[in-house]
């Protein structure tokens, strides 16, 4: 279809109905593959017509010229219950000269879940009239997923927010730049943002979104507190959201758990950057042995298109902390060290620190790792992070063994030595492009930053580490995922060690160049003790050789937490009591960290 200009008037609009559908599913998409091109072609736009609201719902803008071509476009409808058709509407404003055509158009998996013979087993949901057999995670998250709305009856309304009729019993945070707002429709910036919500999937929804337009500034932050939760086992608890990033200077959302009131807590979660235009779905599970609280931090990116939405927020199995809306806080001593304010009876010296719940003295270096879900959690905002990707120029915990440490923030000292640093494309010298990362990992950029082991300082075969804090535990599928940069005609090695004790041992090496590329790299750690990772560069012949490495994540590193629940059917009881899933018998893995499930007897 396309359209023929018929004569001058002004303000003729040309509008193309589609037949009334309904009742679509919650993953349901249209697309279809559009030309727009001429000197003066203007826009056209999609609209969403539901039967009973009188005011449409724009989908879909072109604005200008795009080319000749045809580009295809995709659309996310959800959950539709009631009867609506498209209107597609060019508008001409007098001066028209070029061509508008739409083709191909589909709709896909926009059917309702089909009925089902049975549903057993505890991580499926049977509904009630449709007989659709789902995931037990769709229930309660504020989407009608069976089709006759049985997945939301009976749900809390206290662990779950739609934005419909305000924050619910989320708050804002005092302590941050700038604050979410709750808004119908699309945001004031074009090219960002949701054009509708996610609950209704219509103009008339509300939803949360974070406005990066003046005066807010590269990197402001915007908080929402989450209510207080009592102490969750894993698996037990999950928070689910939608979000929504849009926009060519989109930044970052991350969510953030935390069990002492004036903690940023400890990373769960984040994403970075233009996700397309479309609300996504997102479930994190948590697990605390202490009541705690969850953070979901927006950061504004360089420029005005970077706006952030938020909508349908829901936690499941999770239980509110007895009414109560405030946790533990911390103090910080005359030299800098944060406490508790609290402490138990102890004989720590000064460079000891205490554990807020044995009253245990552990060495000052060690009390900085903390994993998402340790046993102690001590409650110290967390200065080895399960994820780091160095762009608040903050080395997460890591250090150089022998280097000085400048004002307690973790900055690495530039000296004459073979060491690691802190670098960013922006910052290169003419020609140092040919063997140093142009952009970093994380953002992409030019100004985004990552560690690198400078080859233009030492000499030939001289080594530089950086090493974590001592790390007390980890689980039984713990890995470390890294992405490394080895560009240059003279690049040494980059080898990633195990150290406990005075023992060290080699788990993962590359040498030589590898292109002018980040790639990725996974490193098996599995369940150990008191150890430390060392990630060591090996210098080149020459300066031409600078490894890079950003973007180092501990994954499925929690260590064991023993449930007083009974085990499901479809799990085993290890010797210690802890449950594992029946998959993980005899795969090599010791996932009982006792080797129970690796028994020959099984």
């Amino acid at each position: 279809m396309f359209i023929l200009k018929s004569s001058n008037s002004i303000s003729q609009i040309a509008r193309l109905r589609s037949p009334k559908f309904r009742q679509t599913g919650s993953n349901c998409t249209l697309s279809f593959w559009y030309y727009n091109y001429g000197q003066s072609v203007g826009a056209a736009e999609l609209q969403l017509l539901v039967d009973g609201l009188e005011q449409p719902t724009v989908l879909w803008r072109t604005y200008y010229n795009e080319g000749n071509q045809w580009l295809r476009a995709v659309i996310q409808l959800g959950r539709l219950p009631h009867p609506f058709q498209f209107s597609l509407d060019k508008i001409s404003l007098g001066v028209y000269e070029g061509v508008s055509a739409i083709d191909d158009v589909r709709f896909e998996n926009c059917a309702l879940p089909p009925p089902a013979l049975t549903c057993e087993g505890p991580n499926h949901f049977w509904c009630r009239d449709t007989k659709a057999c789902i995931d037990s995670l769709l229930v309660c998250d504020l989407v009608d997923d069976c089709g006759d709305g049985s997945d939301e009856d009976s749900c809390d309304p206290d662990l779950q927010c739609n934005f419909e009729n305000g924050l619910c019993n989320w708050e804002q945070d005092v302590q941050d730049d700038f604050d979410w707002v709750r808004i119908q429709g699309p945001t004031p910036t074009v090219n960002t943002g949701p054009l509708k919500d996610h609950t209704t999937g219509t103009a008339r929804g509300h939803y949360l979104y974070l406005e990066s337009s003046e005066p807010r500034q590269f990197r402001d932050k915007a908080v929402l507190l989450s209510p207080l939760f009592s102490p969750a086992a894993y698996g037990t608890c999950a928070f689910r959201f939608h979000y929504h990033m849009f926009g060519k200077e989109v930044y970052k959302l991350s969510v953030f758990q935390r069990t002492v009131s004036n903690a940023k807590g400890w990373l769960l979660w984040y994403k970075f950057g233009n996700q397309e235009n479309r609300w996504i779905r997102q479930t994190l599970f948590i697990s605390s042995s202490k009541p705690f609280q969850i953070l979901v931090k927006g950061i504004v990116g360089d420029g005005f298109t970077g706006d952030i939405g938020l909508d349908d927020v829901s936690f499941l199995g999770c239980t509110l902390y007895n009414g109560k809306r405030y946790l533990p806080t911390i103090s910080t001593t005359t030299s800098g060290t944060s406490v508790p304010a609290t402490l138990p009876m102890n004989n720590c010296t000064e460079k000891e620190f205490v554990c807020q719940a044995s009253g245990h003295c552990i060495q000052m270096i060690q009390k900085y790792f903390q994993f998402l879900h340790n046993h102690e959690q001590s409650q110290l905002i967390s200065k080895v992070m399960e994820v780091c990707d160095f762009e608040d120029k903050d080395l997460c915990g890591w250090h150089q063994p022998g280097l000085e440490q400048m004002s307690g923030n973790y900055s690495i000292v530039i000296t004459k030595t073979f060491n690691w640093q802190l670098g960013r494309g922006a910052n290169l010298y003419p020609e140092e492009e040919q063997h140093c990362p142009l952009t970093d990992h994380t953002t992409c950029t030019e100004e985004g930053w990552y560690l690198f082991a400078d080859s233009s300082n030492g000499e030939f075969g001289d080594t530089a580490d950086i090493v974590t804090p001592v790390i007390s535990l980890t689980g039984p599928r713990c890995k470390i995922i890294f992405w490394n940069h080895m560009n240059g005609s003279t690049i040494g090695s980059l080898e990633v060690l195990y150290k406990s004790s005075n023992k060290t041992s080699k788990l993962w090496t590359q040498s030589g160049s590898q292109g002018p590329q980040w790639n990725r790299a996974e490193v098996f750690l599995g369940i150990r003790s008191n150890f430390q990772v060392i990630f060591r560069a090996k210098r080149g012949v020459s300066y031409m050789g600078d490894v890079a490495v950003d973007d180092i994540t501990f994954e499925d590193c929690s260590p064991l937490l023993i449930s007083d629940k009974p085990c499901t059917s479809e799990e085993f009881m290890c010797a210690n009591k802890y449950c594992i899933p029946k998959n993980n018998l005899c795969d090599f893995v010791n996932d009982c960290e006792d080797n129970s499930d690796e028994s020959p007897s099984i």
